[in-house]
């Protein structure tokens, strides 16, 4: 928590923050005029909440919390989905992980097609390297429905890439 004399100003803040806001927007929504679209409207909840941001334990948790809850709740599921969250990216057929630039552009695809509470949980447990606490912090739930939620995104990014790996690859 911040005193009132070092806390920066709204201005001071968001021009810090906009660079990681924006990365993390886009990489939920997989476009770059979504990505400024909820990191704008982020910006705006925080403007209008900025008193109590700027009081809380941690303002960047707080505005990452705010971020996700803009992206997901313009892209509510029509029902409730639970998934298992584990601490390594899907093996599939004992091949190893994807780890370089271009084994993560071939899986960028397939994180972009998933529900967007599943993409939330994958990009914020493997992209901003979230604790399973933290993103079920961020995301309002329990830590049960943030493993499960993991579990099942990761169940399909499996099944994408065995199906791309088997010639089934769609365009």
């Amino acid at each position: 928590m911040t005193s009132d004399a070092d806390a920066p100003t709204f201005d001071e803040y968001a021009g810090v923050i906009w660079p990681s806001l924006y990365r993390s927007a886009y990489l939920l929504t997989a476009n770059h005029a979504d990505a400024e679209d909820v990191a704008q409207q982020t910006l705006m909840k925080v403007y209008r909440s900025w008193s109590r941001v700027i009081r809380s334990d941690s303002p960047d948790a707080y505005v990452r919390r705010m971020l996700t809850n803009t992206f997901l709740s313009a892209r509510r599921p029509k029902k409730r989905r639970l998934e298992l969250l584990t601490d390594t990216p899907p093996e599939y057929d004992a091949a190893p992980p994807p780890q370089g630039p271009e084994d993560r552009m071939m899986l960028w695809p397939h994180v972009k097609s998933l529900p967007p509470r599943q993409r939330a949980v994958i990009v914020l447990r493997y992209y901003e390297d979230l604790t399973e606490q933290e993103i079920a912090d961020v995301l309002g739930c329990s830590r049960g429905n943030v493993k499960s939620t993991a579990h099942h995104a990761l169940k399909a990014l499996r099944a994408a890439l065995g199906r791309e790996r088997a010639g089934g690859r769609e365009s």
